[in-house]
């Protein structure tokens, strides 16, 4: 282990720092320090590695947690490189930037931290343009939260979800996921698992399957899908009929495939995000290979 963090070490201290980036990280600290209200987003891929960079060897406490990672190769590791709050009479906001480290492979590092980092300029400044037409309409009071969390971590998988909530009286919860072949170096996507677009049907049927057995089984589940002899109470357009080819989904720890939807999606805000395990069985003859789901 204590070699590995070594050329780990080596490895971040070797990447060439232009004079110009070094500018750029020396004043967000300054800029940290002074407690000025600012958000500088940075814009590139050679941005995102300096700050993942500035993360590893200036952070104590990063350092130490690296110690207790398992080891496969390479040591592989989520960390906050961003965090950004505000907080007034008007708006209340958290941002928190995940990056990825120790992968071994950093274009794929960099390719994944600077789309995080442009996710939450994004959201910002969408966030922004809200605040400004809620002015106009009269003012209130709009809250804003990002953040994430690893919800699979094995010898090869890793997930990372990123979640986001906006409230203004009511809120809406919505999740990204992004789940990683750790041995191969790859971001693993749904159509990426299957044979051909089969899969979208399978999928889409078992899960409607599941709702309707949910709400058989528990009347206080509700979800937006057509039930056999009952005249839905919504639009014929709003109730669920497929996922989407590139729909939110994730491995868990078991092997199983979880298909996830976002608040209010196909379900009363109530229900919250909701998710689907997917039998394999259900979608064994579709399956490129049983390398990821089992």
């Amino acid at each position: 282990m204590h070699n590995k963090l070594d050329r780990m070490k080596q490895e971040y201290e070797s990447i060439p720092i232009p004079d110009e980036l070094n500018q750029m990280v020396n004043r967000t600290i300054a800029s940290r320090r002074t407690k000025i209200k600012a958000m500088p987003w940075l814009a590139s891929a050679a941005a995102a590695c300096i700050l993942l960079f500035v993360s590893v060897n200036a952070s104590p406490a990063f350092a130490k947690t690296l110690s207790e990672v398992p080891v496969l190769g390479q040591i592989v590791k989520v960390i906050t490189i961003r965090e950004y709050t505000e907080q007034n009479e008007k708006t209340d906001v958290h941002l928190k930037t995940p990056g990825i480290a120790g992968t071994g492979d950093p274009e794929l590092e960099q390719s994944l931290n600077t789309k995080y980092l442009e996710e939450n300029k994004k959201l910002y400044e969408g966030f922004k343009d809200k605040v400004a037409q809620l002015e106009k309409a009269g003012g209130g009071h709009l809250a804003l939260e990002s953040g994430y969390e690893v919800v699979t971590d094995t010898d090869r998988l890793l997930t990372l979800s990123r979640y986001v909530v906006e409230s203004a009286g009511s809120s809406a919860e919505s999740r990204n996921y992004d789940t990683i072949d750790k041995v191969n170096h790859i971001v693993i996507t749904l159509p990426s698992l299957f044979s051909d677009d089969r899969y979208i049907q399978v999928i889409s049927d078992n899960i409607k399957e599941q709702m309707r057995q949910q709400m058989k089984d528990d009347p206080s589940k509700v979800y937006w899908v057509h039930q056999p002899g009952i005249e839905p109470d919504i639009p014929e357009d709003d109730l669920f009929h497929n996922i989407a080819k590139d729909q939110n989904f994730y491995i868990n720890r078991d092997g199983k495939l979880v298909i996830s939807f976002d608040e209010y999606d196909v379900a009363p805000g109530s229900m919250g995000v909701v998710e689907f395990t997917i039998p394999t069985e259900a979608i064994q003859n579709l399956l490129i290979s049983n390398k990821y789901v089992q």
